[in-house]
């Protein structure tokens, strides 16, 4: 069963990078064990033209035509005990719109005193958690864990969301996240694996707090990693872009989705590996129908 946590380690951030209304999983069924652990330094390319409003989806992005997401991501896991993980992550991100001629520099005219720009990047929210392996029970062949996550999120940068559509490609939404999550995992002897996780967000500010889950399916083999995964977002409140009561201030919106992805891990040499992924949302609330592609180094000690 070593090899599967081995194998696991640096492939999980691989279905995208938070952005302003998404975040992404860096929970794991898997432990490092003690004083193991990985380096992961990860890249991310999302891109959509289409947004969910509600009550349905519309195409085109208010003010831009199209937005284009690019990230750069590090991320590290160390096992403190062989059933204690600290896991950190730090993403830089570049969010870019792209707007039909002139509508740019006359946003810029009018908004003279913002300073109004189709490009915003920096760094983004570090993440730190903690995640426990708190009951073990075989059963069969098969071993199945249950795990309690905390975790903590908050702004680095002094990156700006403030009121205005143009502030629909911010690369987040400043808030300070609390998460508590709960998470089952079943491995088989032949490799195959199942883990499912929910979890609730208390989030600072307007930004409404959410329930969230993710559910995945895959293969840990002593060469290669598979995995789907399903994730999706609940928001506890919230107002919907465009409808009233809406005032601009897009982290205080509603923000629902369900996006599917994948991800493979392949070990090189020497404790390096290559990883690949890819997601998609497939429904949502006030959220881009984005695709993204991700590719990444990692480093298994």
């Amino acid at each position: 069963m070593q090899n599967f946590s081995k194998l696991f380690c640096g492939v999980f951030l691989l279905t995208g990078v938070a952005t302003t209304a998404r975040g992404q999983s860096l929970v794991s069924g898997f432990m490092a064990g003690k004083g193991h652990g990985s380096v992961v330094v990860s890249g991310t390319a999302e891109r959509y033209t289409d947004v969910y409003l509600a009550p349905e989806k519309i195409s085109g992005v208010p003010v831009f035509q199209e937005v284009r997401v690019n990230s750069l991501n590090l991320y590290g896991t160390y096992g403190l005990s062989d059933k204690i993980d600290a896991v950190i992550s730090l993403p830089y991100i570049q969010s870019k719109g792209r707007a039909a001629e002139g509508v740019i520099d006359g946003l810029n005219s009018y908004y003279s005193t913002q300073g109004y720009t189709n490009v915003r990047q920096g760094l983004q929210d570090v993440t730190a958690l903690l995640k426990f392996k708190s009951y073990t029970r075989e059963i069969g062949s098969s071993i199945l864990d249950l795990l309690g996550v905390v975790s903590f999120s908050t702004p680095v940068s002094d990156y700006q969301s403030n009121t205005g559509y143009g502030y629909i490609i911010a690369i987040g939404n400043r808030a300070t996240k609390y998460t508590a999550s709960g998470v089952a995992h079943l491995k088989t002897s032949s490799g195959v694996f199942a883990t499912a996780q929910v979890g609730y967000s208390l989030r600072t500010g307007s930004v409404p707090d959410a329930l969230v889950g993710e559910a995945k399916l895959g293969y840990a083999g002593p060469k290669i990693y598979l995995e789907g995964n399903a994730s999706f977002q609940e928001s506890n409140g919230g107002t919907d872009i465009a409808a009233q009561g809406f005032n601009g201030f897009f982290p205080s919106t509603r923000v629902n989705y369900l996006r599917l992805g994948a991800s493979a891990y392949r070990p090189i040499t020497n404790g390096f590996g290559l990883t690949l992924g890819a997601n998609t949302y497939v429904a949502g609330r006030n959220i881009g129908k984005a695709t993204g592609y991700s590719a990444g180094i990692t480093y298994n000690f």
